[in-house]
């Protein structure tokens, strides 16, 4: 009986395991259409546009003073003394190195492009993750996955689609929703 007993007690909570699983709720939003569907979200595409466009121009410039220097110099190299086509050859690897940096600066993992642009969308996503947790406490949902992000669904039912959910919880009409 001492044996049964533990073996009783593990197929208990195995049960109740498998009745708490089949109670939690799953459902899912489209974040991409919902911020595509918000007026300040344009917004901050237009300008994040601007500025990327500002700093493609400034790194074209430096392209091409490269380009019009190495011109020049294949063009005069025989006729430089060795000091002289040292001091070009110099100038154009230090403008090769700015344009480097600057690309860098402007457009690496930390540059100014990307944390412009954390810096604008933190508003809007604060709001959306905002009305997600109040759909999802409202309609008892366990997990709302993001499916516009990495995850990826093989088979979803439209009824677990939260998105219009959310819209509605920030104000948004569902109705012209733009893919």
């Amino acid at each position: 009986m001492k044996r049964l007993l533990p073996v009783i007690f593990l197929l208990f909570n195995l049960c109740g395991s498998a009745v708490q699983a089949q109670e939690q709720r799953t459902g899912f939003i489209d974040s991409e259409v919902i911020m595509q569907n918000m007026p300040e979200y344009s917004g901050i595409e237009q300008r994040l546009n601007l500025l990327s466009e500002g700093w493609r121009d400034e790194i074209r410039e430096l392209e091409d003073q490269i380009a019009e220097l190495e011109e020049e110099f294949e063009a005069r190299e025989i006729l430089f003394t060795e000091d002289v086509r040292q001091q070009r050859l110099n100038e154009i690897e230090t403008l090769r190195q700015q344009r480097d940096q600057m690309v860098e600066d402007r457009f690496g993992p930390d540059g100014d492009y990307f944390t412009t642009q954390e810096e604008l969308l933190e508003p809007i996503q604060r709001q959306i993750f905002e009305a997600i947790d109040a759909v999802a406490r409202r309609q008892n949902f366990d997990f709302v996955f993001d499916r516009s992000q990495e995850t990826r669904f093989l088979f979803v039912r439209e009824e677990w689609n939260l998105t219009e959910d959310v819209m509605l919880e920030m104000g948004m009409d569902p109705a012209s929703i733009r893919n």
